[in-house]
């Protein structure tokens, strides 16, 4: 993986666990020789990874919509700041630029970029590690839903490992390498959906 896209807040919460976390990620990452795509942002735990990522000589590249350049939230110390009209632009130059997704504690718009990733790969808009990094227990109830949503029968059994989620990086990191592609469901058949 020579790109990971790193979706995670661009909040900053109280508990000062998470933007730790976020830069220790931002250097491993970089120490790695893997570069970051991101939202393009330099507050929250966006711009503790970008931060840190650069500090530690990595390659940062933002995409940032147009709208949020506006209002001073762009970190124009990125490698490479990429400005985009809309979110959606912003996802798909996510999924070109990246060979894989990792996602970090965050909140709506860190959930609609993970849930995108994943509905991607269901469909085979792309077949790329899809990577959760479950720091301090914080995506455990996500974890349970997406079990729910497999015994109910919304997510075929052969997807539901598509969100590889671990505790530690490394692992994370290791698993998302070995990554094996499910079948996606354009390449099933009607009896098989």
């Amino acid at each position: 993986m020579k790109r990971l896209a790193v979706y995670c807040g661009s909040a900053t919460p109280a508990d000062k666990r998470y933007m730790e976390l976020a830069r220790d990620v931002g250097e491993a990452l970089a120490k790695r020789g893997i570069g970051i795509v991101y939202g393009g942002g330099r507050l929250g735990l966006m711009g503790a990874v970008a931060h840190a990522a650069l500090a530690s000589g990595g390659e940062v590249i933002g995409v940032i919509p147009e709208a949020l350049v506006s209002g001073e939230v762009a970190n124009h110390d990125c490698t490479d700041l990429r400005i985009v009209k809309g979110m959606h632009e912003r996802k798909l130059m996510f999924t070109e630029l990246a060979d894989g997704f990792l996602t970090l504690p965050g909140g709506v718009g860190t959930m609609d970029e993970l849930w995108e990733a994943v509905s991607w790969a269901q469909l085979g808009y792309h077949a790329k590690p899809v990577g959760l990094l479950n720091a301090f227990g914080y995506f455990d109830h996500l974890l349970a839903f997406n079990h729910h949503m497999v015994q109910v029968g919304f997510v075929r059994a052969e997807h539901q490992a598509i969100i590889m989620a671990e505790h530690e990086l490394e692992l994370l990191l290791q698993r998302m390498t070995a990554h094996e592609p499910a079948k996606p469901i354009f390449d099933m058949k009607a009896e098989e959906l």
